[in-house]
């Protein structure tokens, strides 16, 4: 009975670690482009983030169907990689979780 404990316990160990450098490894590829993105002027985000739209729209309008397996796969990485790259331009708009929508909601019933 604890040998089945200590090897449930040593492969939970291994889990966490495991999903721990995964995660490690996706920020530090999406830092990259963080670190491109912030060395750039306004005037080259909002020419870049103007080329990205232009490229979405060439996307949107491809026909898609006569693709093969391999392009499809460039493609939508090509798109995963514009997506991360136009949210690191900062161009995001407000976020507010639902806890806070409720906050602010119960705010408004207090004051009115």
């Amino acid at each position: 009975m604890k040998k089945n404990i200590k090897q449930l316990m040593l492969s939970c160990i291994i889990a966490v670690f495991t999903m721990g450098s995964l995660a490690a490894n996706a920020a530090t590829n999406s830092g990259d482009v963080n670190i491109a993105v912030s060395k750039m002027t306004e005037a080259q985000k909002e020419a870049r983030f103007e080329e990205i739209k232009a490229r979405v729209e060439v996307i949107k309008e491809m026909d898609k169907s006569t693709l093969t397996k391999a392009e499809r796969k460039d493609l939508k990485n090509e798109l995963r990689g514009m997506n991360k790259e136009s949210k690191a331009l900062g161009r995001g708009g407000i976020y507010i979780s639902f806890a806070g929508l409720i906050i602010i909601i119960l705010l408004l019933i207090i004051i009115l």
